[in-house]
């Protein structure tokens, strides 16, 4: 049986603003109505930011616990991740809202280069993250934006720093990151299946107009998918996405392209290995 295709939408991120496109939902019932969408669309997977009242980055666990109520009472099954990403905040900041238990959270296991900035995350902290999410039994989504980052994923698997089988996600397309390439692409599911075994879950997610070139490997190689606002606001060059379902449901045609059954919320948590729904 083809195995069931989990789609990620990440609804909103750090970086686009309403001034980029109306649609990037900047309030907390602004994001659970776009998850909602996203979610009878097709996503199984919420990844969350939260934003303050004039649209710039927040790492308030209170915005975070209104959000992760409100999808968990629209959007029933579905699996909340929510960021840790290093624009939110510093430090421990990061973290803040982990004692809210959502089902996972991103984990960056490594430093690299942004746009125009270095993307920062020291041992220590990565240390703290990961034991934190451990602590409340929280699935870490492993933020691939290098090579590097897979083996760092592994070490801390193999010292018990991650509790079960790391799920990683390969980030490509980010300004002086890890470019585009196909090859690269091709070794990395090489690399996950030698270290974490050939059944090992693994997803994929491409910036701007790469996100469907992406999504289209993704899908086509075997692996899960993420899309949404965060990472991409347009349809094309010339066209604003209209929400964040519209940008899931891109992604659900490729899995009907290649013949592959988008995942239920059952089948997304049965494949990750995730607590069962209170």
């Amino acid at each position: 049986m083809t195995t069931p295709c989990i789609i990620c939408v990440a609804i909103t991120g750090s970086l686009p603003t309403k001034a980029d496109n109306p649609a990037v939902p900047t309030s907390v019932a602004e994001q659970i109505e776009s998850t909602h969408e996203a979610f009878e669309a097709g996503a199984t997977i919420m990844h969350a930011h939260v934003r303050n009242d004039d649209e710039t980055p927040s790492s308030d666990p209170e915005k975070f616990a209104r959000l992760k109520e409100g999808v968990e009472k629209h959007c029933p099954g579905m699996i909340v991740q929510l960021s840790t990403g290093g624009r939110s905040g510093a430090g421990q900041t990061r973290g803040g809202m982990l004692p809210l238990r959502p089902d996972m959270a991103s984990l960056s296991v490594g430093s690299n280069n942004f746009p125009t900035r270095v993307y920062e995350n020291p041992p220590d902290l990565v240390a703290w993250l990961a034991s934190e999410m451990k602590t409340y039994d929280i699935k870490p989504e492993i933020e691939a934006f290098d090579l590097s980052h897979i083996f760092r994923a592994a070490a801390m698997y193999e010292a018990g720093e991650i509790a079960a089988t790391p799920y990683v996600q390969f980030v490509m397309g980010v300004k002086n990151a890890m470019p585009v390439d196909r090859e690269v692409f091709d070794f990395y599911i090489h690399t996950v299946k030698r270290l974490f075994g050939e059944d090992a879950p693994w997803c994929a997610a491409g910036i701007g107009p790469n996100q469907i070139v992406l999504n289209e490997w993704a899908i086509s190689s075997g692996g899960h998918a993420r899309t949404g606002l965060e990472d991409n606001v347009r349809l094309d060059r010339t066209t604003l996405a209209p929400s964040n379902a519209a940008l899931v449901k891109r992604a659900v045609e490729l899995c009907d392209k290649y013949e592959r059954p988008v995942a239920t919320w059952q089948q997304a948590r049965e494949m990750l290995g995730l607590r069962e729904v209170a």
